[in-house]
Protein backbone atom coordinates (compact mmCIF):
# COMPACT_ATOMS: atom_id res chain seq x y z
CA UNK A 1 0.00 0.00 0.00
CA UNK A 2 1.55 3.16 -1.21
CA UNK A 3 2.02 5.95 1.75
CA UNK A 4 -1.12 8.61 1.86
CA UNK A 5 1.15 12.03 2.93
CA UNK A 6 -1.52 13.91 4.76
CA UNK A 7 0.87 16.69 7.08
CA UNK A 8 3.21 18.64 5.85
CA UNK A 9 6.55 20.70 7.82
CA UNK A 10 9.62 22.29 8.10
CA UNK A 11 12.47 21.52 10.15
CA UNK A 12 14.94 24.41 10.59
CA UNK A 13 17.95 24.97 12.08
CA UNK A 14 18.75 21.21 13.16
CA UNK A 15 21.52 19.67 14.93
CA UNK A 16 22.48 15.96 14.58
CA UNK A 17 24.18 14.44 17.60
CA UNK A 18 25.54 11.14 17.27
CA UNK A 19 27.27 8.57 19.38
CA UNK A 20 28.06 5.06 18.87
CA UNK A 21 26.16 2.80 21.75
CA UNK A 22 27.31 -0.98 22.34
CA UNK A 23 24.17 -3.12 20.72
CA UNK A 24 23.74 -5.25 23.78
CA UNK A 25 22.89 -1.89 25.56
CA UNK A 26 20.71 -1.48 23.30
CA UNK A 27 19.04 -4.46 22.68
CA UNK A 28 17.51 -3.96 25.97
CA UNK A 29 15.76 -0.95 25.45
CA UNK A 30 14.23 -1.09 22.01
CA UNK A 31 11.18 -3.76 21.87
CA UNK A 32 11.96 -6.93 20.46
CA UNK A 33 9.64 -6.61 17.98
CA UNK A 34 12.28 -4.12 16.28
CA UNK A 35 15.39 -5.12 14.54
CA UNK A 36 18.52 -3.22 15.35
CA UNK A 37 20.29 -1.47 12.73
CA UNK A 38 23.91 -1.50 12.97
CA UNK A 39 26.84 0.18 11.51
CA UNK A 40 30.17 -1.79 11.87
CA UNK A 41 28.62 -3.80 14.32
CA UNK A 42 27.41 -0.49 16.57
CA UNK A 43 23.89 1.06 17.33
CA UNK A 44 23.41 4.73 17.77
CA UNK A 45 21.81 7.07 19.22
CA UNK A 46 21.01 10.63 18.13
CA UNK A 47 19.67 14.01 19.83
CA UNK A 48 18.52 16.48 17.41
CA UNK A 49 17.10 19.52 18.60
CA UNK A 50 15.67 21.99 16.01
CA UNK A 51 12.25 24.53 15.29
CA UNK A 52 9.73 22.97 13.80
CA UNK A 53 7.49 25.32 11.15
CA UNK A 54 5.00 25.41 8.41
CA UNK A 55 3.11 22.40 10.12
CA UNK A 56 -0.30 22.16 8.37
CA UNK A 57 -2.47 19.02 7.14
CA UNK A 58 -1.93 18.69 3.38
CA UNK A 59 -4.03 21.58 1.07
CA UNK A 60 -4.71 23.87 4.19
CA UNK A 61 -3.32 26.77 5.90
CA UNK A 62 -0.77 26.40 8.97
CA UNK A 63 -3.13 25.38 12.17
CA UNK A 64 -3.00 28.28 14.42
CA UNK A 65 -1.21 28.21 17.86
CA UNK A 66 0.34 24.62 16.69
CA UNK A 67 2.28 25.50 13.83
CA UNK A 68 5.07 26.33 14.45
CA UNK A 69 7.52 25.26 17.67
CA UNK A 70 10.96 23.82 19.34
CA UNK A 71 11.66 20.15 19.46
CA UNK A 72 14.11 17.74 20.25
CA UNK A 73 14.01 14.33 19.45
CA UNK A 74 16.11 11.66 20.95
CA UNK A 75 16.33 8.37 18.33
CA UNK A 76 18.31 4.78 17.48
CA UNK A 77 17.90 2.94 14.13
CA UNK A 78 15.75 0.08 13.55
CA UNK A 79 14.35 -2.22 10.89
CA UNK A 80 10.72 -4.43 10.36
CA UNK A 81 10.07 -6.62 7.53
CA UNK A 82 13.71 -5.42 5.80
CA UNK A 83 12.16 -1.57 5.89
CA UNK A 84 14.89 0.90 8.11
CA UNK A 85 13.50 3.41 10.02
CA UNK A 86 13.62 5.57 13.48
CA UNK A 87 12.83 4.55 16.87
CA UNK A 88 12.35 7.29 19.03
CA UNK A 89 12.92 7.02 22.68
CA UNK A 90 11.39 10.68 23.03
CA UNK A 91 10.27 13.43 21.52
CA UNK A 92 10.91 16.85 23.50
CA UNK A 93 8.25 19.58 22.13
CA UNK A 94 7.25 23.06 23.37
CA UNK A 95 3.76 23.26 22.41
CA UNK A 96 0.96 21.67 24.65
CA UNK A 97 -1.52 20.66 21.83
CA UNK A 98 1.30 19.18 19.35
CA UNK A 99 2.41 17.05 22.55
CA UNK A 100 -1.51 15.62 23.09
CA UNK A 101 -2.05 15.14 19.05
CA UNK A 102 1.08 13.28 18.19
CA UNK A 103 0.86 10.77 21.05
CA UNK A 104 -2.40 10.48 20.32
CA UNK A 105 -2.32 10.03 16.34
CA UNK A 106 1.67 8.48 15.98
CA UNK A 107 1.68 6.60 19.30
CA UNK A 108 5.00 8.44 19.55
CA UNK A 109 6.28 9.15 23.43
CA UNK A 110 5.90 12.64 22.86
CA UNK A 111 6.87 15.34 26.22
CA UNK A 112 5.98 18.85 27.04
CA UNK A 113 8.74 21.17 27.70
CA UNK A 114 9.72 24.55 28.12
CA UNK A 115 12.24 25.35 25.48
CA UNK A 116 14.16 28.68 23.97
CA UNK A 117 16.19 29.23 20.86
CA UNK A 118 18.55 31.95 20.52
CA UNK A 119 20.23 32.85 16.59
CA UNK A 120 22.87 34.97 16.86
CA UNK A 121 25.62 35.53 14.09
CA UNK A 122 26.25 31.60 12.75
CA UNK A 123 25.10 29.87 15.75
CA UNK A 124 21.85 28.85 17.54
CA UNK A 125 21.62 29.01 21.42
CA UNK A 126 19.12 26.10 22.42
CA UNK A 127 17.80 25.03 25.73
CA UNK A 128 15.22 22.48 26.37
CA UNK A 129 13.93 21.73 29.88
CA UNK A 130 11.08 18.24 30.17
CA UNK A 131 8.36 19.41 31.91
CA UNK A 132 5.82 16.53 31.59
CA UNK A 133 3.82 15.47 34.40
CA UNK A 134 5.55 11.83 35.99
CA UNK A 135 8.30 11.90 32.98
CA UNK A 136 12.01 11.56 33.76
CA UNK A 137 13.73 14.58 33.76
CA UNK A 138 15.54 15.62 31.05
CA UNK A 139 17.34 18.75 29.65
CA UNK A 140 19.59 19.84 26.46
CA UNK A 141 21.36 23.46 26.67
CA UNK A 142 23.56 23.46 23.44
CA UNK A 143 25.07 25.90 21.05
CA UNK A 144 25.78 25.17 17.53
CA UNK A 145 26.36 26.14 13.88
CA UNK A 146 27.80 25.35 10.42
CA UNK A 147 31.24 25.51 9.60
CA UNK A 148 31.33 24.43 6.04
CA UNK A 149 29.85 23.80 3.14
CA UNK A 150 26.30 21.80 2.32
CA UNK A 151 26.88 18.41 1.08
CA UNK A 152 25.29 15.16 0.06
CA UNK A 153 26.11 12.26 2.27
CA UNK A 154 27.20 9.08 -0.11
CA UNK A 155 24.87 5.84 -0.19
CA UNK A 156 27.40 2.94 2.31
CA UNK A 157 28.47 6.19 3.85
CA UNK A 158 27.49 6.65 8.00
CA UNK A 159 26.13 10.08 7.36
CA UNK A 160 23.65 8.37 4.84
CA UNK A 161 22.86 5.75 7.55
CA UNK A 162 22.21 7.97 10.42
CA UNK A 163 20.12 10.33 8.46
CA UNK A 164 18.39 9.24 5.19
CA UNK A 165 15.33 7.12 6.61
CA UNK A 166 11.93 7.36 5.42
CA UNK A 167 10.00 5.46 8.19
CA UNK A 168 9.36 5.94 11.92
CA UNK A 169 8.39 2.98 14.32
CA UNK A 170 6.02 3.47 17.32
CA UNK A 171 4.27 1.11 19.25
CA UNK A 172 0.98 1.21 21.07
CA UNK A 173 1.18 -2.03 23.61
CA UNK A 174 2.08 -4.71 21.27
CA UNK A 175 0.81 -3.55 18.00
CA UNK A 176 3.84 -1.74 15.71
CA UNK A 177 2.94 1.10 13.76
CA UNK A 178 4.91 2.56 10.89
CA UNK A 179 4.58 6.17 9.69
CA UNK A 180 6.35 7.18 6.26
CA UNK A 181 8.16 10.27 6.01
CA UNK A 182 9.17 12.30 2.29
CA UNK A 183 11.87 15.03 1.89
CA UNK A 184 14.78 15.72 -0.55
CA UNK A 185 18.32 14.38 0.60
CA UNK A 186 19.94 16.30 3.71
CA UNK A 187 21.71 19.29 2.79
CA UNK A 188 24.01 18.43 5.59
CA UNK A 189 26.80 20.81 6.92
CA UNK A 190 29.78 20.13 9.26
CA UNK A 191 28.77 21.10 12.63
CA UNK A 192 30.34 23.16 15.92
CA UNK A 193 28.84 22.36 18.91
CA UNK A 194 28.78 23.24 22.57
CA UNK A 195 27.44 21.18 24.87
CA UNK A 196 26.77 22.62 28.47
CA UNK A 197 24.01 20.31 29.35
CA UNK A 198 23.22 16.85 28.20
CA UNK A 199 21.01 14.26 29.66
CA UNK A 200 18.44 13.73 26.96
CA UNK A 201 19.88 10.21 25.96
CA UNK A 202 20.56 9.43 29.89
CA UNK A 203 16.50 9.75 30.62
CA UNK A 204 16.29 7.05 28.52
CA UNK A 205 18.62 4.85 30.01
CA UNK A 206 21.56 5.51 27.38
CA UNK A 207 25.13 6.28 28.40
CA UNK A 208 26.71 8.45 25.99
CA UNK A 209 30.68 9.12 25.81
CA UNK A 210 32.73 11.15 24.24
CA UNK A 211 32.13 14.07 21.80
CA UNK A 212 29.15 13.24 19.23
CA UNK A 213 29.55 13.17 15.48
CA UNK A 214 27.54 16.59 14.33
CA UNK A 215 26.23 17.92 11.27
CA UNK A 216 23.90 20.42 10.59
CA UNK A 217 20.85 21.47 8.08
CA UNK A 218 19.60 25.15 7.82
CA UNK A 219 15.99 24.03 6.65
CA UNK A 220 14.41 20.73 5.47
CA UNK A 221 10.31 20.58 4.08
CA UNK A 222 8.69 17.07 4.86
CA UNK A 223 5.42 15.47 4.17
CA UNK A 224 4.13 12.85 6.98
CA UNK A 225 2.32 10.00 6.40
CA UNK A 226 -0.86 8.50 8.71
CA UNK A 227 0.45 5.64 10.76
CA UNK A 228 -0.65 1.89 10.06
CA UNK A 229 -0.12 -1.58 11.10
CA UNK A 230 3.22 -2.69 10.53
Amino acid sequence: MRAMFIMSQRWNDLLFMHWPVPATQMRGLVPSSLELDLFDASAWVSVTPFYLSHLRPRGLPPLPGVSAFPEVNVRTYVTRAGRAGVYFFSLDAGNRLAVTGARATYHLPYFRALMTITRVPGKVQYHSHRTHPNARPAELSVEYGAIGDVYRSAPGSLDHFLTERYSLFALDGRRVYRADIAHEPWPLQPAEVTIRTNTMASAAGIDVVGRPRASFAKRLDVGVALPRRA
